[in-house]
């Protein structure tokens, strides 16, 4: 299994106006935080400083992570099972959650052992973080230094690791500071950026909110962390690049007289029947994507969008990528090219599932090494850029998160999803419009 201008379109010709938003803007004099009584001294914010006129910035990068080594996963799984956002197990989440993790261990071991011994994600996620700060620190001069962070959900460094970094570096405790939280899953979802956003609230709760630190400062209240949300984007243009040149790449291997009939199978993570039909947007920001990619190389082949890593009996978003490229190879169809088109970076589910289980199954059918997979994004000079030109875009706008992310899925009970948007939207106003909740 698997961190602008929210959902710049690519040409105006292009570009889907439905998921279109106009982000929330940074309101920086409106405060949440209990009021200061007369006389006290609040300590000046870790945003003042000699370097620029609002930094330093935090930087967080938000995703799933996973165990850097075999000893690792059992905690890893542990974590992921008892996440109702992610794997909605009913009244019996605590119960089954654990009974799963146990029994899927040995498995998952084995699996991270055949691809070395670990997930590269941290090393990706670190990677990526560190370059776009870097150019963070030319193009805005005025937030810099931005320091780079990364939360995982399920696999360290955890969410409250990250927090408590960011206590140890200045940012908060009457000190201020700004910190922004930027999704590694370029398509939103209630069970991943929603997970990790729900997770990192639980933490600033525990570590900053004055009701759950009574001990806290008038000003240690005052000066607490300002979060911004940069929670999806789908379709922004340096993204598309990116997954443009990987797979050009990857069709480049191919004969030049086959090339235009290679399938493109892109691949994403899928989600459980009962979060699609609860509304969730992230299925339908994924064909954007898609179909964003597919101007970009000009629809010179055909493709299909299928989802990988179900687990568990109960129904899930399909078709599955296994059973896609299995039944076009059964078919005759065998020059296929696999896109992993939900994930920022290799880990499990791409050095895993795709090269070692589905082409592994599809050579077995005859495919005779003729299925292949486009690189992930990793440390591709295009993806930092536009990672950059992001944060970039919602830094300089003094952005708060995207429109889209006050809108709750339309079948949503979950408290906690709903007062986390409610805190994460609270940092700002957007031009006075009402929010739907």
């Amino acid at each position: 299994m698997s961190t602008q201008r929210p959902l710049i379109a690519l040409t105006k010709r292009a570009s889907p106006t439905h998921l279109q938003h106009r982000p929330r803007t940074w309101q920086p004099h409106r405060t949440f935080a209990t009021p200061v009584t007369p006389g006290t001294v609040v300590a000046p914010p870790v945003t003042q400083n000699n370097t620029s006129s609002k930094g330093p910035t935090a930087m967080v990068f938000m995703n799933m992570g996973g165990p850097a080594s075999v000893d690792e996963v059992s905690g890893f799984l542990s974590r992921l099972f008892a996440d109702a956002d992610l794997i909605p197990l009913g009244p019996l989440q605590n119960y089954l959650g654990p009974l799963i993790s146990r029994r899927r261990t040995p498995k998952i071991k084995k699996q991270y052992s055949d691809i070395g011994g670990g997930s590269p994600i941290r090393k990706w996620s670190e990677y990526q973080a560190e370059e776009m700060c870097k150019i963070l620190d030319k193009t805005n001069p005025e937030t810099a230094p931005h320091k780079p962070y990364v939360a995982f959900r399920y696999a360290n460094p955890l969410t409250e690791e990250m927090y408590g970094r960011l206590l140890e570096d200045g940012f908060g405790k009457g000190r201020g500071g700004r910190a922004v939280a930027f999704t590694q899953y370029p398509q939103y979802s209630c069970s991943t950026t929603g997970s990790s956003l729900n997770e990192l609230w639980k933490w600033r709760q525990r570590l900053e909110s004055p009701k759950r630190n009574e001990n806290s400062s008038a000003a240690e209240a005052e000066g607490s962390i300002n979060w911004s949300v940069i929670d999806r984007w789908p379709t922004h243009s340096g993204l598309i690049d990116a997954f443009a040149q990987n797979i050009t790449a990857a069709l480049e291997t191919y004969p030049a007289e086959v090339r235009d009939s290679v399938v493109l199978v892109y691949s994403a993570h899928s989600l459980p029947m009962s979060v699609v039909n609860r509304g969730d947007p992230y299925p339908a920001e994924v064909a954007a994507t898609v179909w964003a990619v597919q101007q970009k190389l000009g629809f010179k082949n055909a493709y299909r969008l299928s989802w990988q890593s179900q687990v568990g009996p109960s129904a899930w978003l399909g078709a599955q990528t296994s059973d896609t490229v299995n039944n076009f190879v059964k078919k005759g169809q065998k020059d296929l090219v696999l896109i992993p088109i939900a994930f920022t970076s290799d880990h499990i589910e791409t050095l895993f599932e795709i090269d070692q289980e589905v082409i592994h199954e599809a050579n077995e059918l005859g495919a005779e090494g003729r299925v292949r997979r486009a690189e992930s994004l990793n440390g591709s000079p295009t993806f930092i850029n536009a990672l950059a030109s992001i944060a970039s875009a919602h830094l300089s706008n003094n952005e708060v998160c995207s429109r889209q992310m006050g809108l709750r899925c339309p079948g949503c009970k979950n408290e906690r999803c709903l007062a986390s948007k409610k805190f994460f939207m609270g940092q700002g106003v957007q031009d006075n419009a009402a929010l739907t909740l």
